[in-house]
């Protein structure tokens, strides 16, 4: 039986990486090794800005709706708790949406939040 080389799928790897590293600067985005680490490196940053992506949106959102209550004498907290007990489940992205989109729905629905608080 006949010997099969490696070289086909060695190429295959080296020139995978080699392509996802084709932006970077240097000799990292011709040399194999040293774009082997880049590009470990920046998938593990690519992650964790995935995670941190959701964060950021959120800390977004309650910082735009703790501003939009804010004229309706009211706080953020204040304004989450009697959303909850007047039973309306709206999640913040929307909420933020409609404090900037249309002010008006998002007034009435402080006055609806107030009577339950």
């Amino acid at each position: 039986m006949a010997r099969i080389k490696g070289a086909v799928t060695t190429r295959k790897r080296r020139n995978k990486v080699l392509k996802l590293a084709k932006s970077y600067w240097g000799s990292k985005s011709t040399h194999f090794k040293m774009a082997k680490q880049a590009v470990k490196k920046s998938s593990v940053y690519a992650y964790i800005g995935r995670k941190q992506k959701k964060r950021n949106f959120r800390r977004l959102w309650i910082t735009r709706i703790s501003a939009a209550v804010k004229p309706y004498d009211m706080n953020y907290s204040r304004f989450m708790n009697g959303l909850k007990k007047s039973g309306l489940e709206m999640n913040r992205k929307t909420l933020s949406e409609m404090a900037i989109n249309d002010p008006a729905a998002f007034g009435a629905l402080v006055d609806t939040v107030k009577k339950a608080v």
